[in-house]
């Protein structure tokens, strides 16, 4: 740090991960201008409130708005430390190719403000050499500006990545407990973007270069992919033997070397559900494994799907209640979510008898319209429905108590009920996985 003197900051980007940045950034006294495209949500910041739910957000953000520290414009302003918190989803090309449309604009953007001493920092997460291509993009937009890596003499720019390592629901804890690494395009970067997150990073911060950081995000991610996939996998195995496989994962976890992670109907979000496919384009010949995790889990999706709509079929007229659309407990976000695919291809198939409860929504995503399907609370499926497909673990769910599930035929991907049993109009077993 250089005593007193709190950077200017620019946030570019105010999603999941931009605005609860920002906002830790501006609770550190600097004062931050984050940057969105969208002026719905930079009017809503403005207003000291937010657009996304996550655990007290709101009351940071809040605070920092009416301080004076933090807010929010469409336009890119000059600062002193430009974050880029932007998506990189992949292209439905079948392929999954990376796109990086969104970081090289908002570079783009950067670029245009640049001065003599600044420095950029990427957090989004990125195919390995993303950083150095922005960096490379920057060089051709300013060539009055040395560019760290490419010139000889000291650079006028300092460049670097940094992921972040958070879990939706504790995004503010782990944004400034949770270590990071601090992957700069060359020492000197590393070693500024460093003295910048010590001013609201508690954890370790670690140096490293930025091909290294960026492929340690990824990498975090497609250990968590397997691992689940492992999971799914072994749900199915357990439906074709009969087995219950909450039971099998239960003894087999006793083993002191053994922690298999819990199923569900696929996995979804932008980080575990996206970031693999970052190293399979990046080297697709010596990927197996991470390519077979990923197919697993997505077709996990339609293992549940068929076997819901097998159960919805075989008992005809009866309303059916799909619970959940988030892609995982108690949050807002739909992203990628296995949950949402399984309710929305039930709803085409069998229209006004699916039910959707998921307390985190307003109302129904787009692909529901035209469906009939309708989105109601928990208590009026629970009143209504004689089938209930449990998709998300929400904690509300689980408080179910048996006397109000006695008499309805259950599908319980994700373990939530086990003494539930099935029946209609006679007890049943109950399905899992």
């Amino acid at each position: 740090m250089q005593g007193d003197i709190k950077p200017e900051v620019c946030v570019i980007g105010l999603g999941y991960i931009g605005l609860p940045t920002a906002a830790i950034i501006a609770r550190a006294n600097c004062p931050v201008t984050g940057i969105d495209v969208s002026e719905k949500v930079v009017e809503t910041i403005n207003r000291g409130e937010i657009h996304i739910e996550e655990v007290d957000l709101d009351g940071l953000v809040r605070g920092v708005v009416q301080r004076g520290m933090l807010r929010a414009s469409t336009q890119i302003v000059p600062a002193d430390m430009f974050v880029i918190a932007v998506p990189t989803p992949f292209e439905k090309d079948g392929e999954h190719t990376p796109d990086t449309s969104y970081v090289m604009a908002a570079a783009t953007e950067v670029a245009g403000v640049l001065k003599k001493g600044d420095c950029i920092i990427l957090e989004s997460t990125s195919p390995v050499g993303t950083t150095e291509a922005m960096r490379d993009l920057i060089a051709g937009l300013r060539p009055d500006l040395k560019l760290p890596g490419l010139a000889i003499e000291t650079p006028d720019i300092s460049i670097a990545y940094c992921p972040e390592r958070v879990l939706p629901g504790k995004i503010l804890e782990e944004l400034t407990h949770n270590d990071r690494s601090i992957g700069g395009i060359t020492p000197r970067c590393a070693r500024k973007a460093l003295a910048f997150y010590k001013r609201f990073v508690r954890g370790a911060c670690v140096i490293t270069d930025a091909r290294s950081a960026e492929m340690t995000k990824l990498v975090e991610n497609a250990y968590r992919d397997i691992n689940i996939a492992f999971a799914n996998e072994l749900s199915i195995i357990a439906d074709h033997m009969e087995l219950d496989v909450w039971e099998v994962i239960r003894l087999a976890n006793r083993h002191p070397r053994v922690n298999i992670l819990q199923p569900g109907p696929g996995v979804g979000g932008h980080c575990i559900a996206v970031d693999p496919y970052f190293i399979i384009h990046g080297a697709p010949g010596q990927s197996p494994l991470i390519r077979t995790g990923r197919e697993v889990n997505d077709a996990k999706m339609h293992h549940v799907a068929a076997r819901a709509e097998a159960l919805i079929t075989d008992n005809p007229g009866i309303p059916v209640a799909c619970m959940g659309l988030a892609f995982k407990a108690n949050i807002d976000d739909f992203r990628e979510s296995p949950a949402r695919f399984v309710a929305a291809r039930l709803a085409r198939q069998f229209g006004d008898r699916i039910k959707v409860v998921e307390p985190h929504a307003a109302k129904l995503p787009a692909e529901f319209g035209g469906t009939g399907a309708e989105l109601v609370d928990l208590d009026t499926a629970l009143e209504t429905c004689g089938i209930l497909i449990v998709l998300v673990d929400h904690d509300v769910f689980k408080v179910v108590p048996p006397e109000e599930r006695a008499r309805v035929l259950v599908y319980d991907t994700r373990g939530i009920w086990p003494d539930a049993k099935g029946g209609s109009p006679e007890p049943g077993l109950r399905l899992a996985g």
